[in-house]
């Protein structure tokens, strides 16, 4: 099973909290370093089955995550260790949202305004999405909602790309193929950085799959830190989904 595959079947897994699937993924192979966070995840639904693996695995994660120290490792290792009662409890309220979602908003374009969670669904709106379904909503609507808005949202501030170029940097600090981490290193330089490394990592499907990997780790532990600060925590589940 690549890279991708296993991703993408650890999602699944999750997404239906199958507690044996996640637990046989996880058994079957040594666990990549850059999915962590997404592993972490799907331990929290594992470790609800009670099963010795699936703790001895949890207590396994947690010392990983709290080696590797990336953004949101210590919140994602701290929950795990509640849930294995073996931390205290984050004084964090609980919201199903989707992380990448979260950080598509929070980690785009400036320009676009942001957005915000809904805290009762966990469905997240970027800015402009919001103010086109308001406009379509009656004046009753818009009074009732304006009065529960200071517990229903959380308001998503963008910060821009800035973190997500740091990934590519420090990825191709990591890159081994001397060739390769010099035409990253290149792509990366000057204006359309983005595009450029893109297309340069494209034709190397190997360090393709570990970039998106290694992106999509870092992204949900900047969403997850941003979410602890804000005194939330992610629950895994399904979330509805405008984007």
């Amino acid at each position: 099973m690549s890279l991708k595959e296993f991703r993408a079947a650890l999602r699944g897994a999750t997404y239906r909290a199958d507690a044996l699937e996640v637990l046989r993924l996880l058994e079957e192979r040594a666990w990549p370093e850059q999915v962590l966070q997404l592993i972490g995840d799907a331990l929290l639904v594992a470790v609800t089955s009670g099963s010795a693996s699936a703790h001895d695995l949890a207590r396994a994660c947690v010392a990983r995550l709290q080696a590797r120290g990336w953004d949101g490792d210590v919140d994602l290792a701290d929950a795990l260790a509640a849930r294995l009662g073996d931390g205290p409890q984050p004084l964090l309220r609980p919201v199903r949202v989707d992380l990448e979602e979260l950080a598509s908003v929070r980690e785009g374009d400036p320009t676009h305004g942001g957005g915000r969670v809904d805290l009762a669904t966990g469905q997240v709106w970027p800015q402009t999405v919001y103010e086109d379904f308001r406009a379509d909503e009656s004046d009753e609507e818009e009074e009732e909602e304006d009065e529960a808005a200071g517990t229903r949202w959380l308001w998503v501030d963008p910060v821009g790309s800035r973190s997500g170029y740091r990934d590519m940097e420090v990825f191709t600090e990591t890159v081994e193929d001397e060739h390769l981490a010099e035409l990253l290193s290149m792509a990366i330089s000057g204006k359309g950085a983005f595009r450029r490394f893109k297309d340069a990592i494209a034709h190397h499907p190997e360090a393709a799959d570990r970039w998106y990997a290694f992106s999509e780790d870092r992204v949900r532990g900047r969403a997850r830190a941003w979410l602890a600060a804000e005194g939330y925590t992610p629950r895994p589940g399904r979330t509805p989904s405008l984007l």
